[in-house]
């Protein structure tokens, strides 16, 4: 979405460094530049960053505070600029906001003789609600500032470990000499000398940390002090004690010294005011509180409550509103009180904003050794975002790649250079497959590129975690360099599921007379198509059977894997890879005969795939005997990975490997799913073929005897993919004992709205047979989701209370000791969680399941009640299982788990084992929404996603996308898309068309996309006797 270019600001105004103007997005709406400044004489004025950095700014005087605002944000491409705000030194020497809808003017008294300072704003509980790495970066300057001045106070440790993280972030890994010489030079906090050892004891646990992790680091540090964000207020009670008060997302606080004695929620307070000095803060009637309806402080001056109140106004609508506050009709005659209200986005709209937005994520570079300070520092001329969105997709245009999303200049950065000039901080192609000036953001993928090189850094994701030695792949392109991609963003986790990827320069890209000409040339009989579906499903299943072969190898080395798993992983797999292989086999020479590629002149008795299915089914048979151990290799990999902690480690890092594109124990029932694909495609080629077709008789035989072996394991399959679900929910889930119990079956899980003291909440739901859990994302580097509470399912009830609350689509949930209230994202979500929530509680009823009481061993009884809430759902929680100095190993942020918490979305049993079941691949041909050139890629279906890779002899995936949120849909005429077989996907702003070769394979990609995109909303039965959907 290119914008015309920006008119020229005066010498100087609006610049940094040389660098012409670069107008971003900003707090404005999708698509808008900053509004055109009103006309009258303009005036300079002077923002100092938060590196302490000075910019100029040319601007009308009658402009208003928002416009100034928006014109230090855009320059600066901040896309959550909302966090933060310019306050300046008033006529009486007292520091206030920057107002955003008076006109400078009347703000400022001398415009030429004011410094404003551009600073942090509102402080959410959780940094992890900032999804711009920019911004943390900017909060982190902020951390260090408050530091340094001495109004963030902590002790003595606390100080050292975020001054550790911020030299880690300036001179990179522990070098005594070097370490010790920048303290000695720089000083971060008051009285710094004393503390230099144990700076530098933790500086050298830091190893390895990125600046964005180390940001990251020193942010969760921060946030559990008590005094992260307070900006103190001096006043005093009616007896004339000194106290301050301070205002947060929490509510109103009160302070005696450093140290916090009160403090009054948002849903207590009724109303604030204030009557010349004294501040008034009325509460709400409580029978169990005793503390007066009013209370009372008395400030300095008048105009010191104000300052103090209208910062409150803004603190509470920020954090507590949905939208930005109407303003209120002028009275006609006379006005009471202050008009003064709340202007801009509120937290929510924020997190929507630049969740929804194409823009987000967007990569901004940094010198890993960039030092303490950067007043000096050089940064390269920038063009225009016009001129370098233009530049950048020629380039890619030629090698049929997507337009990119924009790229970003940031504080004390150095900004990405023209198009096509290889600059420090960027990663060379030979190197990696793209470079931080060429990644495409605006799609909605998993993919990065990343290098490792210490004096190369470019930060593409939104998460700093992680390692420097975790995000690396290793492919051939065109069968010679190493293409180095990454699997992890910066954080140790899966990048968002919303983000894109870039695949390669070197993806093919075929043309229409090279299409037209193979179509010309292949058979085009529909018996022919379904026989390939089984040569491009064969050659993945072999794929995967050869990780679980690997697997075996990796682990069976080491003397702590028991005998038994060795012995059942060996006995089960390596004849079915043996086999397998020959098979394949088979089926190449056969599918090459039908295409005429080899013996030409043969026709006929060649065109049939059943007689070669009817052998290898009938000698598949004797194999088929070992699949019902499959839950016994589940069962012995969960027993020894609890015995052995080591065996654990290793489990774990091979499921982070690039080749475990999927968690491990669905690679492991693989073999049963394989089984039911072979019955499926036999159906279609009998209901294609005649009677009288001379392969109707083999496959109807074959068909028999996949049927046969089917039904038999039916019942083990539905259990073992129970079980297999209960194993992976319980990497996910931090706080839970117990998860995987004889009887427990899971049923759904997905995102609620829970409302509470403090409004509408984000929570991750899961529904079982016995209980429903209630998660919020977890902040520590695991990405796991920690449980709040649980709500047994015996003795509840559930109604609608949309009109109750006032909140569209929710319902309560009845419990025999607590009550909640949820809302769905939409009718739809609403609708199925009720139906799969009554079915369960009917279930409960007769059903002798587990004990829910044995759930959880950390959530006590009374935190499971209504009235402690808040604070079991604080997300200040101070008892995070790790440390600041431990580094816990990464965990896969891609999991349907964190694709349901990004897209507002739910999933149930049903459709996991139908997403299983349906696997597809083949080669399809890719094109984004703005691009001319169509990639061929080899893509597979399974597990509510799409994955890609160069080609079918690659082994572990380029790039994949979660297609839960997307609908699948044929392209319009005004699309322009003059292609036969061509589907449409799309989920907001994120559109891609890819082309299929014939009807049959175009029917087959839309069946099973739509079998993922469109979830089921019929309730599973949780009875082990019930058919298995297929």
């Amino acid at each position: 979405m290119a914008q015309p270019d920006p008119e020229p600001m005066s010498s100087g105004a609006g610049q940094r460094l040389g660098a012409p103007e670069t107008l971003g997005i900003s707090t404005l709406d999708p698509g808008h530049r900053p509004p055109a400044l009103p006309p009258g004489r303009h005036v300079t004025i002077r923002v100092r960053m938060l590196d302490d950095t000075e910019e100029l700014f040319d601007i009308s005087q009658k402009a208003s505070g928002k416009m100034l605002f928006d014109l230090v944000c855009s320059h600066m491409n901040l896309i959550e600029g909302d966090y933060f705000g310019l306050e300046f030194q008033n006529h009486q020497k007292m520091m206030v906001w920057l107002d955003h809808i008076k006109p400078i003017i009347k703000q400022l008294r001398r415009p030429k003789h004011t410094t404003l300072r551009f600073t942090v704003k509102f402080f959410p509980p959780d940094h992890a609600q900032l999804l711009e790495e920019l911004t943390r970066y900017l909060f982190a300057l902020q951390i260090k500032q408050d530091l340094s001045c001495g109004r963030l106070t902590c002790n003595d440790s606390s100080a050292a470990l975020m001054v550790s993280h911020i030299i880690q972030s300036e001179i990179g890994d522990f070098e005594e000499s070097q370490c010790r010489s920048h303290l000695l030079n720089n000083n971060y906090i008051p009285d710094q000398m004393p503390l230099i050892d144990k700076i530098m004891e933790f500086h050298s646990k830091n190893i390895g940390l990125t600046p964005a992790e180390s940001d990251y680091q020193l942010l969760e540090v921060a946030r559990r002090l008590e005094m992260y964000g307070i900006r103190l207020h001096p006043a005093k009670d009616r007896e004339g004690t000194r106290l301050s008060l301070a205002v947060a997302h929490t509510g109103v606080l009160v302070f005696q010294g450093h140290t916090r004695i009160n403090a009054f929620n948002w849903s207590k307070v009724r109303k604030l005011s204030f009557k010349r000095k004294r501040f008034l803060i009325k509460l709400r009637p409580d029978l169990n509180s005793s503390y007066q309806d009013t209370l009372e402080f008395l400030m300095a001056s008048r105009d010191c409550c104000k300052i103090f109140w209208k910062i409150c106004v803004e603190y509470h609508a920020f954090f507590r509103l949905f939208e930005e506050p109407k303003p209120k009709p002028k009275p006609v005659l006379f006005t009471r009180g202050s008009s003064f209200r709340f202007s801009g986005r509120t937290q929510k709209q924020v997190i929507d904003y630049v969740r929804e937005s194409e823009f987000k994520k967007i990569p901004f570079e940094r010198d890993l050794n960039q030092g303490a300070s950067s007043p000096g520092h050089q940064a390269r001329p920038v063009l225009s975002r016009a001129e370098r969105m233009a530049a950048l997709e020629r380039r890619m245009m030629a090698n049929g790649l997507t337009a990119p999303g924009r790229s970003r200049a940031s504080l004390g950065q150095k900004r990405l250079g023209p198009a096509g000039v290889a600059h420090r901080g960027a990663v060379q192609m030979n190197e990696c497959s793209t470079s931080a000036s060429e990644s495409s953001e605006s799609e909605g993928e998993n993919n990065r590129g990343n290098c490792s090189s210490p004096s190369m850094f470019s930060v593409i994701s939104n998460s700093p975690h992680l390692s420097a030695s975790s995000g690396h792949s290793h492919a051939m392109v065109n069968g010679q360099k190493s293409l180095d991609l990454c699997s992890h963003s910066p954080d140790g986790r899966q990048p968002s599921p919303l983000t894109s990827p870039l695949l390669n320069d070197a993806c093919s890209v075929r043309t229409d007379d090279e299409d037209e000409v193979r179509r010309k040339r292949f058979p085009t009989d529909r018996a022919y198509f379904i026989a390939k579906e089984l040569l491009t499903t064969e050659r993945t299943y072999l794929k995967d059977l050869e990780v679980v072969t690997s697997f075996q190898s990796a682990v069976g080395q080491d003397e702590v894997t028991p005998d038994s798993l060795k012995n059942t992983i060996l006995s089960t797999f390596e004849p079915l890879h043996k086999f397998h292989t020959g098979f394949l086999r088979e089926v190449e020479q056969r599918l090459a005969l039908w295409e005429g590629r080899s013996n030409a002149h043969i026709k006929g008795d060649y065109q049939r795939i059943g007689d070669v299915m009817l052998k290898n089914l009938q000698g598949l048979k004797p194999l088929t005997t070992n699949l019902n151990k499959q839950s016994e290799v589940l069962l012995e990999l969960e027993k020894a990975c609890k015995a052995s902690r080591k065996l654990e480690g290793l489990c774990r890092d091979f499921e982070l490997q690039k080749v475990c594109y999927i968690p491990l124990n669905v690679f492991i029932l693989r073999p049963l799913h394989r089984l039911i694909h072979y019955k499926q495609i036999l159906e279609r080629l009998c209901k294609h073929y005649p009677a009288t077709h001379v392969d109707f008789r083999d496959c109807r035989a074959a068909l028999a005897d996949v049927s046969e072996v089917v039904e038999q394991l039916q019942g083990s399959l539905i259990k073992m993919e129970n079980f297999q679900k209960l194993l992976e929910l319980k990497k996910d889930l931090m706080g839970v004992d117990n998860l995987v119990a004889p009887g427990r079956e899971f049923i759904r899980l997905g995102c609620l709205s829970k409302l509470s003291g403090k409004g509408l909440q984000q929570r991750m739901f899961f529904l079982f047979n016995d209980v429903i859990l209630y998660t919020s994302r977890g902040m520590t580097p695991t990405n796991q989701f920690k449980v709040h509470g649980q709500l047994p399912l015996h003795g509840m009830t559930i109604r609608e209370s949309e009109d109750e609350w006032g909140v569209p689509h929710a319902f309560t949930l009845v419990g025999q000791r607590q009550s909640v209230v949820v809302a769905a994202s939409s009718l739809t979500e609403m609708e199925k969680w009720m139906e799969d929530i009554k079915m369960a509680i009917e279930m409960a009823k007769t059903s002798n399941g587990p004990s829910s009481d044995l759930l959880t061993t950390n959530l006590t009884d009374n935190k499971c009640l209504e009235d402690s809430s808040v604070e079991a759902e604080s997300e200040d929680d101070m008892t995070a299982p790790h440390t600041s100095l431990e580094r816990p190993a990464p965990h896969r942020g891609n999991t349907m788990v964190h694709v349901c918490w990004h897209r507002n979305t739910s999933v149930s049993m049903v459709d996991f084992s139908i997403a299983v079941e349906n696997q597809l691949s083949g080669n399809l041909l890719r094109k984004f929404k703005n691009s001319n050139g169509w990639q061929k890629l080899w893509v597979v279906f399974t597990n509510f996603s799409l994955f890609f890779y160069k080609s079918h002899q690659d082994d572990y995936p380029l790039a994949s996308l979660p297609l839960l949120g997307y609908s699948v849909t044929i392209p319009s005429e005004s699309e322009n898309i003059h292609k036969d077989y061509v589907f449409k996907l799309h989920f907001k702003s994120h559109v891609y068309y890819f082309r299929s070769e014939s009807e049959y394979t175009f029917e087959r990609w839309m069946e099973v996309i739509r079998s993922a995109t469109v979830p089921s909303s019929r309730a599973r039965v949780l009875n082990s006797k019930e058919p298995h959907p297929h």
